[in-house]
């Protein structure tokens, strides 16, 4: 049968090797992890992409923590409350220790030490603290793994530089660093359900569009398409998951789908994976996303250079 995800380029299909073949098998057949979990089932008819029926799959995808999702019902208001942000956070210790340490780290690059949640505010605004939560939330409803920290800094990386981007733009900053945030959580998904055959499938592909080749294979589903399903079950917006659900085909090919509602999300994923893996074609990237998407080309530029420079002048002076 084959489990090949549409849209994705034939030529990316993985050659027939023992390491390859060994990755696949019947891993839908192991059991999930124990915990507080929530079947995927329900919202895989929106969220999957195979060519194949629907098949009964026995991946699940963790609840959401009440923290984040009372973070998100306040993120969604109009005028967000800075007191209520700073209460929220400051109600669960483990979340304000981690926002501190967040704040406090070569990313951020501020002056001096940050010693309390309204001081974070004050330095990054309400969106970067809430978002550093939210990045906190997610990773603690995962095991640990040292492939997992890898993912998480990028994802952090990534959130802070979409978010940048957007407010430059007057797109959705919350939106958009969300989307940074969760665009590879359907790979901690994968891990958590299957830890060694996933290990192995991570060790053998040479890229995330290979690696949703090996995914579709082994699981019946990719994890863009289960990152999109976990965006949804916590309430994320439709972009957000949109996003997440065609980020890799989009950084492959650099083509936004033309009946996508929100393209320039998506767009400023492509752009800020250019920025973290290959700086030298940004401007390449600009040039053939922004018309695609109804942006302004010298704009969007400026906006890159100019996050760029604040983010490597926060490394500098972390250092």
């Amino acid at each position: 049968m084959d489990l090949r995800r549409p849209g994705l380029n034939r030529a990316a299909r993985p050659a027939a090797t023992p390491e390859l073949a060994a990755c696949g098998g019947a891993i839908a057949a192991i059991a999930p992890a124990a915990g507080d979990l929530v079947c995927v089932l329900p919202l895989l008819a929106r969220a999957m992409s195979v060519e194949s029926p629907l098949r009964t799959l026995d991946i699940q995808i963790p609840s959401q923590p009440d923290a984040l999702l009372r973070l998100s019902l306040l993120m969604a208001e109009e005028e967000v409350n800075l007191s209520a942000l700073s209460q929220l956070i400051e109600s669960d210790m483990a979340l304000a220790a981690a926002v501190l340490q967040a704040v406090n780290s070569p990313l951020y690059g501020v002056s001096g030490r940050v010693q309390s949640v309204q001081q974070s505010i004050s330095y990054l605004g309400m969106r970067e603290v809430a978002g550093i939560a939210l990045e906190f939330g997610l990773r603690a409803v995962f095991p640990p793994a040292a492939e997992l920290e890898v993912l998480w800094a990028r994802a952090a990386q990534r959130g802070l530089i979409m978010g940048r981007l957007a407010q430059a733009m007057q797109i959705d900053a919350w939106a958009a660093h969300s989307a940074g945030l969760f665009e590879e959580c359907g790979k901690a998904v994968l891990l958590r359900h299957a830890p060694d055959h996933y290990r192995s499938m991570l060790r053998a592909a040479t890229g995330d569009a290979m690696l949703c080749e090996l995914e579709a294979g082994g699981f019946g589903i990719a994890h863009d398409a289960l990152g999109a399903a976990l965006c949804e079950s916590w309430g994320l917006s439709d972009a957000v998951a949109d996003c997440v659900r065609h980020h890799v085909q989009a950084q492959a090919d650099h083509l936004l789908p033309p009946t996508l509602p929100r393209r320039d999300l998506l767009a400023l994923s492509v752009l800020a994976h250019a920025m973290i893996t290959a700086p030298d074609v940004v401007d390449d990237r600009v040039a053939r996303l922004a018309p695609q998407c109804n942006l302004s080309t010298s704009g969007l530029l400026r906006a890159a250079r100019r996050v760029h420079e604040q983010i490597e002048s926060a490394r500098t002076h972390g250092r």
